[in-house]
C-alpha cells in the first residue's frame, strides 16, 4: 500500500512542477499563446453555435409534427388556381369530396375520429383585424380530438350546431387578440364576408412553423377562426369556389400509431382509385414525418460537426507549428534538462502539458463564445436556438483530442534531441 502511495505521490510531485513550468512558458509569450488558441476558440465556437442553431430549428419542426399527432393521418387537397388547370384535373379526378371521406371511413379500420375541412380566406372581416387576415376553418367536432385543440375560454361547437350549420365561431388566440384586444370576445359577433358569427370560444396557443412541412402549407395556427363545417360550406361560399374541391382536407385519428404505415398505404390506394393519376392530393403522416425528421437531424448534426471540425483541424495545425518553433527556441533548455537526468518521457510530458493547456483554455473560451454567438444569432434573426450538453461536450472533447494529437509530434521531436548537441545549440 505504501509503495502504491509512494508512486502516486511521486508522479504528482513530477507533474505539478511541469504544470507550473508549462503555464510560465505560455505566460512568457502571451500574444503567441493567444493567437495559437484562436484556432481552437473559433473551431469550438463554430461547433457549438452551428449545432445549437440546428437543434433549435429541428426541435421547432419536430414539436410541430408531434402536435399534429402521431396517430393522425391528414389528406391535403392540391387545388387548381386557374380554369385551364382545373379542366385538366377534372378530366381525371372529381377532386377531394365527402364521398372520399365516406369511402375511407368504410374501408379503413381503427378510426377513432374523423373530419373533413373547408378552408376560406375572408375577403371582408368585421371588426377589422390589427394584423394578418385570419383564415376560416370549417370543421366538425372531431377536429378537437384530432388536433388536440384546447379551448381555454368558452366552448367548442357541438354536433347539433355542426349539423344545423349554426353561425357560431371559435377564435384562435391571435385572432381574439387582433379583433378584440384585451376585451372578452365571448358572446360578441364577428362578420365573415356577409355572414355574422357569434363567438362562443377561444382556442389556446398552438405551435406553428414559417414554412411548408411535407405537403402541409405554412399556416399560423393561432390565426384561425373555427366554424361548423356545414356553416362554412353553406354560408361562406365565395366567387373562387368554382376552382375549389368540395372539401380541401381530411383529418383522421387512428386507434394505434403502430397501424399508421399500413393505414397510410391503404388510404393512398383508396384515393388513387377515385383520383387516378391526377396528383390532386397529398397524404401527410406525422408519425413517419417525425421518424424522418429525427434521421435528418442526426445527419445534419454529423455534417455540421464535420464542417466545424475543419476549424479545429486548422487550430491543431497552428498548435503544432507554434510548438515546433518553441522546440527550436528551447533547444538549450531541453539539453540542460536531459543533462541533469530528465528522461525522454519527461520532456514529452512537458510539451504535452503545454499543448493540453492551450487546448483546454481554447476549448473553454470557445464554448463561452459559441453559446454567446448562438444566443446573439437567435436574438437578431428571431430563430430558436438550443445549446445542448452534447454539443458542448463533443466540441470540447474534439478540441482537446486535436491539441494532444498535434502536440505529440513536437513533443517527440523535443525528446529526441541529442543532449550534447542541444547544450551547444545557439
Amino acid at each position: 500500500m505504501s509503495v502504491v502511495g509512494g508512486r502516486i505521490a511521486g508522479s504528482t510531485a513530477d507533474f505539478l512542477p511541469e504544470l507550473r513550468l508549462g503555464v510560465d512558458n505560455l505566460r512568457a509569450h502571451k500574444l503567441r499563446s493567444l493567437l495559437t488558441m484562436l484556432g481552437m476558440i473559433f473551431g469550438v465556437a463554430a461547433v457549438v453555435a452551428m449545432l445549437s442553431i440546428g437543434a433549435g430549428a429541428q426541435q421547432e419542426v419536430m414539436a410541430f409534427i408531434e402536435q399534429l399527432g402521431v396517430r393522425n393521418l391528414i389528406v391535403e387537397a392540391r387545388e387548381a388556381n386557374n380554369w385551364e388547370s382545373l379542366q385538366k384535373v377534372r378530366k381525371i379526378s372529381p377532386g377531394l369530396t365527402f364521398q372520399d371521406l365516406r369511402v375511407i371511413q368504410a374501408n379503413l379500420t381503427g378510426i377513432t375520429a374523423a373530419t373533413a375541412r373547408k378552408r376560406f380566406t375572408p375577403s371582408k372581416l368585421m371588426p377589422k383585424p390589427q394584423g394578418d387576415v385570419p383564415v376560416v376553418y370549417g370543421v366538425s367536432t372531431g377536429y378537437v380530438a384530432i388536433a388536440n385543440l384546447k379551448v381555454v375560454h368558452g366552448r367548442f361547437f357541438d354536433d347539433a350546431e355542426n349539423d344545423a350549420g349554426a353561425p357560431v365561431a371559435v377564435l384562435g388566440e391571435a385572432v381574439a387578440a387582433s379583433l378584440y384586444g384585451v376585451d372578452d370576445p365571448i358572446g360578441r359577433y364577428v362578420k365573415v364576408n356577409d355572414q355574422w358569427f357569434q363567438v362562443i370560444g377561444v382556442a389556446g396557443s398552438q405551435l406553428t412553423v414559417q414554412s411548408d412541412v411535407a405537403g402541409l402549407p405554412a399556416q399560423d395556427r393561432n390565426n384561425l377562426i373555427y366554424v361548423p363545417l356545414n356553416a362554412a360550406i353553406f354560408r361562406l361560399e365565395d366567387n373562387q369556389s368554382q376552382y375549389k374541391d368540395e372539401i380541401d382536407g381530411i383529418y383522421l385519428q387512428l386507434q394505434s400509431s403502430s397501424s399508421i404505415p399500413g393505414s397510410a398505404a391503404l388510404l393512398r390506394g383508396l384515393l388513387t382509385a377515385s383520383h387516378g393519376e391526377a396528383g390532386d392530393f397529398a397524404i401527410v403522416s406525422p408519425a413517419e414525418l417525425l421518424a424522418q425528421q429525427r434521421r435528418t437531424q442526426r445527419i445534419f448534426e454529423m455534417v455540421m460537426v464535420a464542417i466545424a471540425s475543419i476549424s479545429l483541424l486548422v487550430g491543431g495545425i497552428g498548435i503544432m507549428n507554434i510548438m515546433l518553433a518553441s522546440v527550436m527556441e528551447r533547444t538549450r533548455e531541453i539539453g540542460v534538462r536531459r543533462a541533469i537526468g530528465a528522461k525522454k518521457r519527461d520532456v514529452i510530458r512537458q510539451f504535452l502539458i503545454e499543448t493540453t493547456i492551450i487546448s483546454l483554455a481554447g476549448g473553454i473560451m470557445g464554448v463561452v463564445v459559441g453559446v454567446g454567438l448562438s444566443q446573439l444569432i437567435g436574438y437578431l434573426a428571431g430563430w430558436s436556438t438550443i445549446v445542448t450538453t452534447t454539443s458542448i461536450v463533443l466540441a470540447f472533447f474534439v478540441s482537446v483530442a486535436i491539441g494532444l494529437i498535434f502536440g505529440l509530434y513536437p513533443a517527440a521531436r523535443a525528446a529526441g534531441l541529442d543532449p550534447v548537441k542541444a547544450l551547444h545549440y545557439e
